[in-house]
């Protein structure tokens, strides 16, 4: 007899830890299709900016360019002032845009822990059920 209810002991032990393991890796799931979808969002919204400060640093080269012409024939102090504004400007967005893609680097590498994450608690989820289906 004492040996059933250890038997019945175990039994009920492993079925409450399969039951917790099942809820923590369904959360897990939660938590990782949430924050997956929130930084596919925020990598769609980043990618956009960035395109945007491209075509914006493009443009600034641009007058920048047709700014520099116009000084070779009126030097004018007020149009060189306007060239300095113009120039720091330019190098602000250029600062810019490097910060831009450093954080689009590291969601980029959230993303893959996330993935990666999300990948392992399936997989292990699996093993621990195909070895839990195993031993019955």
């Amino acid at each position: 007899m004492a040996s059933a209810s250890r038997i019945d002991g175990a039994d009920q032990a492993g079925t409450s830890t399969s039951g917790g393991e099942a809820r923590c890796d369904a959360l897990a799931e939660a938590i990782a299709a949430a924050l997956g979808g929130a930084i596919r969002d925020f990598d769609a919204r980043a990618s956009g900016v960035g395109r945007s400060q491209e075509e914006l640093a493009l443009s600034l080269e641009r007058l920048t360019l047709e700014l520099d012409k116009l000084l070779e024939d009126a030097p004018v102090p007020l149009i060189m002032q306007q060239a300095a504004k113009i120039s720091s400007i330019r190098n602000r967005v250029l600062s810019l845009n490097m910060l831009l893609k450093s954080i689009q680097r590291r969601i980029d590498r959230i993303d893959q822990i996330v993935s990666a994450g999300s990948t392992d608690n399936m997989v292990a989820g699996t093993s621990v059920m195909g070895g839990t289906s195993g031993a019955t």
